[in-house]
């Protein structure tokens, strides 16, 4: 019978994906402080960068050395942000958000994550039309149909476009320039968000199942891996 992994080496990896996490938290607080200046009251891109930060228990002092960077106060990274476009498995539209300080080093790890897992890069805007900028507020509910009551009714009042319930999430939707708003009317009545977030949402899904969803799933984590990719948007559903 085989043995699974030692606890040290699950701790190792553990570790390694914080590390990842954390360095991707690092680059978009540097680049929001350097696009937006380093002051969070004046610059909601940043403020969002911060509280996923700090939710992922990343340290203040963190937080600030990153800001520093940003706002010139510190030796900032010249990072670059580029979106890359493609398919997946199945025609799946599939868009790569990269922070970069070398873009011919990252399309090419890029475009072989694509390759390898039988998928192609596209041309600038091949897909980005089918994806629009939302604001995702997500709640674990497990069923709760009180709770869900709650979220809806708090949400729609606070000036949310919709809610939506899943088997075990509730996803409330809102406009951008609304979602800080929102979120913060939301946290008043005691309602903690699991996942809160900018995000890019399709107009439409693709349905995967078998195979090609394995084969999808394979090339979305074979991209998340990349140290300069920050997000991956699909509009996979899969089975």
């Amino acid at each position: 019978m085989g043995r699974g992994p030692s606890i040290e080496a699950r701790k190792n990896a553990t570790d390694a994906a914080r590390g990842k996490l954390f360095t991707k938290f690092i680059r978009e607080i540097t680049v929001a402080a350097r696009t937006g200046g380093g002051d969070p009251k004046a610059n909601s891109r940043l403020r969002i960068a911060i509280d996923k930060a700090l939710t992922a228990n990343m340290t203040k002092d963190t937080i600030e050395r990153a800001i520093k960077r940003g706002s010139g106060e510190g030796n900032a990274d010249a990072f670059e942000e580029i979106r890359y476009e493609g398919y997946g498995p199945g025609g799946v539209a599939i868009m790569v958000d990269c922070m970069t300080d070398n873009p011919t080093r990252t399309v090419a790890e890029v475009r072989h994550a694509f390759s390898k897992c039988g998928g192609s890069m596209g041309t600038s805007g091949s897909v980005a039309f089918q994806f629009s900028r939302t604001g995702q507020i997500l709640f674990e509910t497990g069923g709760d149909a009180a709770l869900e009551e709650k979220i809806l009714e708090q949400a729609l009042e606070a000036g949310a476009d919709d809610v939506v319930n899943h088997d075990e999430v509730t996803e409330v939707l809102v406009a951008p320039d609304a979602f800080e708003a929102v979120k913060a009317a939301l946290d008043a009545k005691g309602l903690k968000p699991v996942q809160a977030d900018i995000t890019m949402r399709p107009g439409n899904t693709s349905a995967v199942s078998g195979e090609q969803a394995a084969a999808l799933q394979k090339l979305i984590d074979m991209l998340e891996d990349l140290d300069d990719v920050q997000k991956v948007y699909s509009n996979a559903e899969f089975a």
